[in-house]
């Protein structure tokens, strides 16, 4: 099983004075996360699903990603800041037996790449992780990470 981990993009807002949950993208975030829709089409993603946290950080990202490549999107509430190797293990569960995107936060998913593969890696805004996963053992390889200028210089 191929897992997909894609952080949320840019969502900084310099006088944003409402709770951290609810901080949409930027303007710069949505044409990141774009470039990088564009570039997995290049790349010829095939996903089964996108799964995403339902904060709209995330949910905008996953949104635009899912709309490119014409992927069914989930929200599940178990990637929301605090997911961990046993939500990681209930969505592979549910989804058992197609490539899967994951739409969330960090250090949630810095954390599960490292449980998965052994890889101390940071995922930037708007990066992305592919991990080749044995859903059994759930013991992984880390196939490739690139953060979101890869996909600038590719589209």
């Amino acid at each position: 099983m191929h897992l997909y981990f894609l952080r949320h993009g840019e969502a900084d807002w310099p006088n944003w004075n409402k709770p951290d949950d609810e901080r949409p993208l930027t303007k710069r975030g949505k044409k990141e996360i774009q470039k990088v829709a564009a570039f997995l089409d290049l790349l010829d993603v095939c996903l089964g699903h996108i799964v995403t946290s339902p904060l709209p950080r995330a949910r905008q990202t996953a949104e635009i990603v899912a709309n490119h490549l014409n992927v069914k999107l989930r929200e599940d509430r178990v990637l929301e800041p605090g997911f961990d190797h046993v939500g990681l293990l209930r969505l592979v569960d549910k989804y058992a037996g197609s490539n899967l995107m994951l739409v969330g936060h960090e250090p949630d998913f810095s954390d599960a790449l490292r449980e998965l593969s052994g890889a101390s890696v940071k995922l930037s805004k708007g990066g992305l992780a592919l991990v080749d996963a044995d859903a059994a053992s759930m013991n992984g390889k880390l196939l490739w990470l690139f953060p979101p200028k890869i996909a600038k210089a590719r589209t």
